[in-house]
């Protein structure tokens, strides 16, 4: 009997071992080489959103009332055109945000066709970021998904989004920054870019992963990440690199 389990023993470590061996790999490889986000400025010198924003609504206020309408009317679109919209949203990866913008602005814009814009908006976006993480981190207001206990458009993001901050939106900030920008580089569109803009924000209600002020104040930190970059030579740089590259 005790042979048996020796041997039972001996065949599941046999087993375990390589799969054992394979995560540690994974977890040292990871550490070994994090992701770097390129990024005009150190994240401190982003504006600080818990300083001139307010907190997200109590749940007892009528503005958290308001959330719960848009939630509402967010699921309602779900299975139409928008919902799809919505998805394709998600994604924030350079080049899929830019190709959202490319009908608004008129023209394709993609690392091979516009690097320029590419590198700029690639370091845009991390600034629009950085300007919501110190209050995310100071509320942690559960997402709407979370409170609700439902399902999203995007269900394959709900475990790494769990215990992340929703105030305020960052996919949201990141959609208005980006807009003011194209809207400034290309002023003969600037309606169109920023309609775009303002979309990809409530593309957050609409998915199920923000309330309606997670949204509408993000794009007042997205707003702020930009005048702050407009301060930065790197950014005054890129912009004009841009501005020429449109002329070519």
């Amino acid at each position: 009997m005790k042979r048996h389990l020796l041997l039972r023993t001996m065949m599941l470590f046999a087993f375990l071992a390589p799969i054992a061996i394979q995560a540690q790999q994974i977890t040292e490889d990871e550490t070994e080489q994090p992701i770097v986000y390129p990024s005009f400025l150190p994240s401190d010198s982003m504006p600080d959103a818990t300083k001139y924003l307010p907190a997200p609504p109590d749940t007892a206020s009528m503005n958290y009332m308001n959330d719960w309408v848009q939630y509402n009317w967010g699921k309602s679109l779900r299975n139409t055109p928008r919902g799809q919209q919505a998805i394709f949203d998600d994604c924030m990866k350079t080049d899929s945000i830019l190709k959202c913008f490319s009908l608004a602005a008129g023209r394709e814009l993609s690392s091979e066709k516009t690097p320029a814009i590419f590198y700029l908006i690639e370091r845009v976006t991390t600034a629009a970021c950085d300007a919501t993480m110190k209050a995310k981190e100071s509320y942690k207001r559960k997402r709407p998904y979370v409170q609700f206990n439902e399902s999203t458009l995007v269900p394959e993001e709900e475990a790494s989004h769990l215990h992340s901050g929703s105030y305020p939106s960052s996919h949201s900030a990141t959609g208005w920054a980006i807009a003011l920008v194209l809207a400034e580089l290309m002023p003969e569109n600037q309606n169109a870019i920023l309609k775009r803009g303002f979309e990809y924000g409530q593309s957050r209600v609409i998915a199920g992963y923000h309330y309606q002020s997670d949204v509408d104040l993000a794009r007042l930190a997205g707003a702020a990440a930009i005048a702050r970059l407009h301060a930065d030579k790197g950014f005054q740089k890129a912009m004009k690199k841009a501005a020429k590259e449109l002329k070519e």
